[in-house]
């Protein structure tokens, strides 16, 4: 038979104090018990808590039953005496591995592990019990460190990226080997005068704060760099990118290069339309092009650029008005323009990678 609660809300809330406390104490133990009592209390059946926080019922009972008798003051661990338990090397080593599997394996609903999660993880596999702080030096000590995700879209085409990588970029380095061609890597960039915001140093507990017009309105660029020589192309514009943009573009480029051009171009709808298919077909002789794998930024080195111009040119700036957003832009796109080792510097994916060099 089931246990139904209903608690005061001032119990209830000295409840929530208790497990907030054991968050930040780092008691991982007394976390699960008060989340057990939680969701009985919210209505849930004993074996089902037992699941979902792969307890034993009866323990589950028995933290209902405590709590019953004594109320929060159940709710408390006592320091175990003595030094605690530690890892051995195969226990890490296994630790390792289902850290690695990331912890929707491991049974988490997340995507993203935090120490809580992992101090959780520890315990619930090898029964030993860290503190947050020593557990993040044990992770350091194993190589892991705290890092900002990366999305990676559900539509890659692992076979796709795989045939680029061993096949087409290759026969790309010959072709431009033979044609003494330059390979134009190429994208299109938004800067909006709002801003953008990064990291900085700041007092603790005191979030820093950037000025912003808040008007959305953004400067666009289309830019090509040269994997051979770091050459670097760009067209600043207010209006929306379009295949008659991107073709003057190309066409501004062709004529100023007298060498063939391979082009690098992503799946974006007015680099593939009729008006460019007709345009790349009318300058064959000079322009032949070749697209990247679908949804796969990380094979154009270009798309690097981009984040270091946003970082010199708008990260945490005012723009009072859209003149000085793009004299900003302006002017740090002309400055890499004179640094092709900044440039070539972003192709170590393809040189390094996958061992092609011009």
């Amino acid at each position: 038979m089931d246990i139904r609660i209903r608690l005061r809300r001032d119990l209830r809330q000295a409840v929530i104090e208790r497990l907030q406390q054991a968050y930040q104490s780092g008691q991982v133990r007394l976390v699960r018990r008060i989340h057990a009592l939680l969701f009985v209390i919210e209505g849930k059946a004993i074996d089902e808590v037992a699941t979902m926080l792969n307890l034993g019922a009866q323990t589950v009972r028995d933290y209902v039953n405590a709590f019953l008798w004594r109320g929060v003051a159940s709710l408390a661990y006592q320091k175990p005496a003595g030094r605690p338990p530690k890892l051995t090397k195969t226990q890490r080593k296994e630790l390792a591995a289902l850290i690695k599997a990331g912890p929707e394996a491991a049974g988490y609903t997340t995507a993203c592990w935090s120490a809580v999660l992992i101090q959780d993880l520890v315990l619930r596999i090898f029964g030993v019990e860290y503190h947050p702080h020593y557990l993040c030096t044990l992770l350091d000590q194993m190589g892991f460190s705290f890092q900002k995700a990366r999305f990676i879209s559900d539509h890659l085409n692992a076979a796709a990226r795989e045939v680029w990588e061993q096949q087409t970029w290759p026969g790309i380095v010959r072709l431009a080997q033979a044609k003494d061609a330059m390979i134009l890597f190429g994208d299109e960039a938004g800067f909006a005068q709002w801003g953008s915001l990064s990291y900085t140093w700041a007092p603790k507990g005191e979030q820093p704060l950037v000025k912003t017009c808040g008007k959305r309105k953004a400067y666009k660029v289309m830019g090509l760099i040269d994997y051979r020589s770091g050459r670097f192309f760009w067209q600043g514009q207010t209006e929306r990118f379009t295949s008659g943009t991107y073709a003057d573009f190309l066409t501004k480029v062709l004529a100023q290069t007298q060498q063939h051009i391979i082009l690098i171009q992503d799946g974006a709808r007015y680099h593939t339309s009729r008006v460019m298919n007709e345009f790349f077909a009318l300058h064959a002789q000079r322009l032949t092009k070749f697209q990247l794998p679908s949804y796969s930024p990380d094979f154009n080195p270009i798309e690097y650029l981009w984040k270091k111009v946003k970082k010199a040119a708008t990260h945490l700036k005012y723009f009072a008005s859209f003149d000085a957003l793009t004299t900003a832009v302006d002017r740090t796109l002309c400055e890499f323009a004179e640094l092709p080792d900044e440039i070539l510097a972003l192709m170590g994916h393809y040189c390094e990678t996958m061992g092609a060099e011009a």
